[in-house]
């Protein structure tokens, strides 16, 4: 099952040629997986408050296919590639109607966030993961 986010291209978002400063495309990933998180019952604030449980991004890697400029309606995909113990393995893509803009590889870690250690995931959220 994939999640789609909707974000709008900023003019604070671009260079001075109207594209998407590449950075960016890590601002509208990291809005999609905090939306999916909370669409799943899961706000991150709460899982840190509740569970003391954070994710860090542990390796990211994307692929740059085409540009996106000012004003541009984009989509930001959401799909679990793998659930490990105390990490998540995600596919993220940043589209504009049909056309791949960005491909993403992302992994994150949980994390307790008083100490920063690892720490797996509570029964509730690793069951919400697994369903998807």
């Amino acid at each position: 099952m994939e999640f789609l986010w909707p974000v709008r291209v900023y003019y604070e978002d671009t260079d001075l040629a109207g594209v998407v400063y590449y950075a960016n495309y890590l601002k509208y990933l990291e809005r999609a997986r905090t939306e999916w998180l909370r669409q799943l019952g899961f706000a991150q604030s709460q899982l840190k408050a509740e569970q003391d449980l954070v994710f860090m991004v542990r390796q990211c890697q994307l692929d740059y296919r085409k540009p996106a400029y000012f004003d541009d309606l984009l989509n930001v995909s959401v799909h679990v590639a793998h659930i490990g113990r105390a990490s998540l393995q995600l596919q993220q893509h940043v589209y504009r109607d049909d056309t791949l803009l960005c491909e993403a590889h992302i992994k994150l870690a949980a994390v307790t966030a008083s100490s920063g250690r690892p720490r797996g995931f509570s029964q509730t959220l690793l069951h919400a993961l697994e369903s998807l």
